[in-house]
């Protein structure tokens, strides 16, 4: 009989040591990841509040360049109103060839101007790009008015 209450008690303490050593293994893992989970939270706010950030700048930045490529739109239609007058005081033989070609060059000038209304931010390698087109087709059109010439022939 005392072996066997001896028998027990030894049993008894060898297993209360085992789970009280495997618990404190498993506190040990847990505070890592609690540790962890946290570190990932301040990970995921910062990156929120750079991501607001960079909206914020991107936002800025369109508004701005609006603001200018309205403004060049705005010089594009005065030149196309001067050459609209040159265009009326042509020869009757080329007027109509001049017509068409000033028809062509507002018509690019109002699809500047829609293309700018119409654009909605939706990231920075789609605005990035589309700054970079836009930019390259307003510099052409600008071109194409700077080498708009009227020449009276009778």
């Amino acid at each position: 009989m005392k072996k066997t209450i001896l028998t027990m008690a030894a049993i008894a303490f060898i297993a209360i040591t085992a789970s009280t050593s495997y618990g404190q293994n498993i506190d040990k893992k847990s505070e890592k990841a609690r540790e962890n989970i946290l570190e990932g939270k301040k990970d995921v706010i910062d990156a929120k509040q750079d991501l607001k950030v960079a909206q914020k700048d991107s936002v800025a930045d369109y508004q701005n360049f609006k603001k200018e490529a309205e403004a060049k739109i705005l010089n594009n239609e005065k030149s196309l109103a001067d050459l609209k007058v040159k265009v009326s005081k042509a020869d009757l033989k080329d007027k109509a060839e001049y017509e068409k070609n000033l028809a062509a060059l507002k018509q690019k000038n109002e699809n500047l101007k829609k293309r700018l209304v119409d654009y909605k931010l939706n990231g920075e390698t789609k605005w990035s790009s589309f700054k970079t087109e836009y930019n390259n087709d307003m510099d052409e059109l600008e071109k194409e008015l700077k080498n708009f010439t009227v020449e009276n022939k009778k």
